[in-house]
């Protein structure tokens, strides 16, 4: 062990209230920069389930779509042109649409994302929807998110006890035939899976024959990436053609550049980095100048200013690893919580736990390197 350790140590905890108080700085800078990274995460992560979900290796989509908050629909005879391709096995439209739910007690309305498909073939890999797909032949019937938010009504509830669940569903009744799992997101509070013939039912403005996302089966062995470039070629320049990952980036591009949310998760992280440098800084500065004359004395003995810094940063290393943990602790506390509140997937990932930790120990070195610099005008002469 480096005999400057114990130093380090001794500094810190001579003043212990003063300690304490570093620690919950550090803390709470931690908890600004866990929260601000996990609800942005969840931002992510949430508003892309969807198109992780999708049982299929291209997506098409009008070029001029943004997300699926802003999706265009195109002709489907875009998609089935994809069957002239070779290693195209099979091809699935896909519907989506926001529609006005009522509560089914309360009669408030509230906007929910309806999906749709043929139920003769399962595009969504998602929890509930494979063991339901008859149902979905059956004339105003749909698939309830159990994920959705309590807004929507006690819909689980009673269909888990039982009982039949009908609601109002932009002006129609429906009923609910069965549950699946998705979430809610940043774009949806609720979702809802039904069929194609439904679809235009509950949405009779649509234009039968427009879709909104088309799907993409290739056959095994196919190379996505080379029947993307080949349907680039083969297709018009109105449809913007996307393997399953790129599909999933476009999305999330969206929501980290197009809209002021990503920004704000982002610039929250930032603040939390700098009132935590900040509240460091105090600390380290305040203890630097309490023992000026003891450090004035290291130095006239032989002690070199890079030998001071050394232990200022290993003051402030200690600082960092020590405010980390609680400030963990108590992060994992607040995610409980928001996503018990807010139905996101809002946890904690090893990623983002590394990256704090490494945040929190640059965010003490720079505070120490900047306190230290009040020691290169520490002559023992003008001192004593």
């Amino acid at each position: 062990m480096s005999p400057k350790i114990p130093l380090a140590w001794l500094q810190l905890t001579r003043e212990k209230t003063r300690l304490v108080v570093a620690l919950a700085g550090i803390a709470f800078a931690d908890v600004l920069m866990f929260m601000q990274l996990g609800f942005r995460d969840a931002l992510y992560f949430s508003n892309v389930r969807m198109h992780s979900s999708l049982q299929g290796d291209i997506v098409l989509i009008n070029s001029q779509s943004n997300a699926v908050l802003a999706m265009k629909s195109f002709s489907q005879r875009r998609l089935y042109k994809a069957l002239d391709l070779p290693a195209v096995q099979s091809v699935h439209p896909i519907y989506l649409d926001y529609a006005s739910w009522k509560n089914p007690v309360t009669g408030r309305p509230r906007s929910i994302l309806t999906l749709a498909m043929n139920p003769e073939v399962n595009v969504f890999n998602l929890p509930g929807v494979q063991e339901n797909l008859d149902k979905l032949k059956l004339p105003d019937v749909v698939l309830y998110d159990r994920s959705s938010r309590t807004e929507y009504g006690p819909v689980v509830a009673t269909f888990d006890q039982g009982k039949n669940v009908t609601a109002e569903v932009r002006g129609r009744q429906i009923k609910v035939a069965g549950l699946f799992t998705l979430g809610a997101s940043f774009g949806a509070d609720g979702n809802l899976i039904t069929s194609d013939v439904n679809f235009f039912r509950i949405f009779n403005h649509r234009q039968r024959g427009l879709i909104d996302i088309g799907l993409i089966k290739l056959k095994p062995g196919a190379n996505a990436n080379l029947v993307v470039q080949q349907l680039r070629s083969y297709l018009p320049k109105e449809i913007n053609v996307l393997t399953k990952e790129e599909f999933i980036d476009f999305e999330r591009n969206y929501w980290a550049s197009s809209t002021a949310i990503g920004f704000i998760f982002t610039l929250g992280t930032i603040m939390g980095f700098v009132v935590g440098t900040v509240i460091v800084y105090q600390i380290l500065y305040s203890e630097v100048t309490e023992h000026l004359a003891e450090y004035a004395t290291l130095k006239a003995i032989g002690y070199t200013q890079n030998y001071l810094l050394f232990v200022i940063l290993q003051e402030a290393l200690i600082l960092a690893v020590l405010g980390y943990m609680p400030g963990w602790a108590f992060t994992m506390f607040l995610y409980k919580l928001a996503k018990d509140a807010t139905l996101l997937p809002v946890f904690m990932s090893l990623d983002r736990a590394i990256m704090v930790l490494i945040l929190t120990i640059l965010m003490c070195f720079i505070s120490g390197a900047i306190a230290v610099r009040k020691l290169e005008a520490a002559d023992p002469a003008d001192i004593f």
